[in-house]
């Protein structure tokens, strides 16, 4: 069924690869992605492609510059190697954040990366849960951006909350996210409403919607220093609420964002595993981390098929 597909791998997240492949019961194909000692990337395949549907698994999380460079280096020698097709898997999109113009001579580097990926020979880019849905339209190739709403609601939502439970969004422009979850699960739905002072810096104000007495699910697709998931967490407790536990898809938690987390009232942050978890993650007990390999594996074997992507989480 996969005789012409490959899968590469770069050094971003090799753990998730690895499960991407075993689901998919194919082996990762042989490449050599290596740096020079000046720091240059170095990539080599070493097998035939010719022909073949190419997958690269590589997301551009932290070193995003190293990792965005071994994608758009895996995808030139490839593409100079005559692959049928390159696909560009990528479980968290690096730079994703800076979508827009957010003050005069700045600038939009999401649309610059998208730019070098396409430049680069990729065909395809199949990604999750996309900062802004906008981005999509910076590429002029097919992007397939799936969602973790089905792994977060089956691997851990049902199993421990009811339909009484309230799923909070943590700003105004998550609204949309949180209903989402709310309506799947028959929950309500409340906002944190947060003044932002600076970059990396929020400040709680108050929380519109009835949150006493319940378990709340603060719903964002990433948190990056943890500010602004343990302030809400805290204006909720403060409020009331019962349990308060996050639900987020790209666990960045660059900063002090695990010590934050470890001194917040937040009973646990519920995230997978699309960014690699560094030690101090993996050692901080209110983290649990939930696998996107068997969804990712699924929309590989959909694309390849010409099959239908938005039905695995329509």
């Amino acid at each position: 069924m996969f005789k012409k597909v490959c899968l590469f791998a770069g050094n971003g997240n090799p753990t998730l690869a690895n499960e991407i492949a075993h689901h998919l019961e194919i082996p990762l194909s042989k490449a050599s992605v290596t740096r020079f000692s000046d720091g240059e990337t170095w990539v080599e395949v070493k097998e035939n492609v010719r022909g073949v549907d190419a997958y690269i698994i590589q997301p551009t999380s932290a070193p995003a510059n190293d990792n965005l460079m071994e994608l758009l280096i895996i995808s030139d020698a490839l593409r100079r190697a005559s692959a049928a097709s390159i696909t560009a898997v990528i479980p968290y999109y690096g730079y994703g954040r800076q979508d827009r113009k957010v003050a005069p001579r700045t600038p939009i580097t999401s649309k610059l990366v998208a730019d070098l990926i396409v430049t680069a020979g990729v065909q395809r880019v199949l990604c999750m849960e996309l900062h802004a849905g906008q981005i999509q339209g910076f590429f002029n190739i097919p992007v397939d951006n799936i969602f973790a709403m089905p792994v977060m609601l089956n691997d851990y939502l049902r199993k421990n909350f009811d339909s009484s439970a309230v799923f909070v969004s943590p700003d105004a422009g998550g609204v949309e996210r949180a209903r989402a979850y709310a309506k799947r699960m028959n929950g309500s739905l409340a906002i944190v409403d947060k003044r932002r002072e600076k970059a990396n810096v929020s400040e709680v104000m108050h929380v519109i919607g009835d949150i006493e007495g319940k378990d709340c699910i603060l719903v964002d697709d990433l948190v990056d220093t943890a500010g602004t998931l343990t302030n809400a967490a805290k204006a909720l407790k403060e409020r009331g609420a019962n349990r308060v536990v996050a639900c987020c898809t790209h666990a960045v938690l660059s900063g002090p964002a695990i010590e934050r987390l470890n001194n917040s009232v937040l009973d646990e942050l519920i995230t997978t595993n699309t960014i690699p978890q560094r030690p101090e993650t993996k050692a901080c007990a209110k983290i649990r981390a939930l696998s996107v390999a068997p969804m990712f594996a699924e929309a590989i074997k959909r694309i390849h098929h010409s099959d239908s992507i938005s039905s695995l989480f329509v």
